[in-house]
């Protein structure tokens, strides 16, 4: 298993690419953390921290795959390192502004979130000419799908370590600076530079106008839902069983569990279409959530939390191969950065929705928005099967040979090319 792993990160830029792009994305997936403790410090409102993180978050998925175009026409070197540097500045502005001055706070916030770089989408692009072999693509995306997972455990203890050892606007400031050098790491690496992406035909819709990216998307929207939902009854649990210490076992769990199954999923290669596989993937995963709804005691429940992660991992790492069957030629960046918004946009909104619900029908009921959110994962699949199928025009999709439009090849590596 490890050793697939390995042979990857021995291909020359793979490791650095990773880490770069990890690094650059740590300013991403520590925002709503950092803005919180921030505006805590400074006397705000928890209510004015939730406000400033939604901006944030709502900037963010509009930029990703407006971002993701712009680097589909014109390379990554000229977006990425622009955008990380100006996303920089606005949280810096941020830092120094505080909540004395609100109009310009929720700018700020609003102009980092914006121009987030999508360096997600961007690595996902460079796998095809960085590895070559399309075993290795495939296998590289359920690495992907893993370092994601320690990213955001990574993340919020660099922010903490930071406030411990110097003050809250110090970690926004750090960790800003730190995503500006991962950025700048990725782009000036010869892959990146090199990158072009295949030809595309113009079309204001960009990777919006593929039936089956749409119904990929649909079906990300509530998992997002079902990850944002488990957050917030897995702290009205909590609180029954034992307080912030149960939670965080709780969290640990869940992302060892997609760790442990990204793991394992990507030390095979796996025969058939991965349209049908997600399929399955997803039926697992919502069946994997709604033993939580027992919610037995908090050493078990950590249990449950484990296997609950288990398929999180492989759906996203097959989805990811999806995303690069059925976008539309030169599109594959905004295709990715558009699976990312709408993963953030659904734990948006469960997380919104599982608020009332626990208020309403208790950690029970909590535990059930996630499961429900599942079952219409995979009910969405279903019902769009005929679109997943890979259309048969390959002038639309990135597709080259009829074996692929017929799913006898897994085509990992057709969407970007090195000049």
């Amino acid at each position: 298993m490890a050793a697939g792993y390995a042979e990857i990160l021995r291909t020359r830029y793979a490791g650095r690419l990773l880490a770069g792009t990890l690094v650059g994305r740590l300013p991403n997936a520590t925002a709503a953390i950092a803005i919180v403790l921030f505006i805590r410090a400074e006397g705000g409102t928890y209510s004015l921290a939730g406000g400033l993180a939604a901006v944030y978050g709502v900037a963010n998925a509009v930029g990703q795959p407006l971002l993701g175009r712009l680097v589909d026409l014109y390379g990554q070197p000229r977006i990425q390192l622009p955008s990380a540097v100006i996303s920089a500045l606005g949280m810096g502005a941020f830092a120094f502004t505080g909540p004395d001055s609100l109009g310009l706070g929720y700018v700020a916030v609003g102009v980092a979130g914006l121009f987030t770089p999508p360096l997600e989408g961007g690595l996902r692009a460079l796998w095809p000419s960085v590895l070559g072999k399309e075993e290795q693509v495939h296998r590289a995306y359920a690495m992907d799908a893993i370092a994601q997972e320690v990213m955001f455990t990574v993340g919020p203890l660099l922010i903490t370590g930071c406030v411990a050892l110097w003050s809250e606007q110090v970690a926004l400031l750090v960790v800003n600076v730190i995503g500006v050098l991962g950025a700048l790491s990725v782009v000036m690496s010869k892959p990146s530079r090199a990158w072009r992406s295949a030809p595309r035909e113009a079309h204001w819709l960009g990777a919006l106008r593929s039936p089956g990216l749409i119904a990929l998307l649909g079906a990300f929207l509530f998992i997002g839902m079902a990850l944002g939902s488990i957050t917030v009854a897995g702290v009205s649990y909590a609180d029954e069983h034992g307080g912030d210490a149960v939670y965080g076992w709780m969290m640990a769990a869940l992302g060892l569990g997609a760790l442990i199954g990204g793991s394992v999923y990507g030390a095979r290669q796996w025969a058939g279409v991965p349209e049908k596989r997600l399929t399955f993937l997803v039926a697992l995963l919502a069946l994997g959530y709604w033993p939580l709804t027992l919610t037995p005691g908090a050493v078990a429940m950590t249990a449950l939390a484990g296997v609950a992660g288990v398929f999180l991992a492989p759906a996203l790492a097959c989805a990811f191969i999806i995303v690069d069957r059925h976008a539309p030629r030169g599109t594959v960046t905004e295709a990715f950065s558009w699976l990312v918004t709408t993963f953030t946009v659904g734990a948006s909104l469960g997380t919104a929705a599982a608020g009332p619900v626990v208020e309403w029908g208790g950690t029970v009921w909590g535990f059930a928005v996630p499961g429900l959110a599942g079952i219409a994962a995979l009910l969405v699949l279903l019902a769009t099967a005929r679109a997943l199928a890979l259309p048969a025009d390959s002038a639309v999709v990135a597709g080259s040979s009829e074996n692929d439009r017929n799913g006898a090849v897994e085509p990992g590596f057709r969407a970007g090319h090195q000049a």
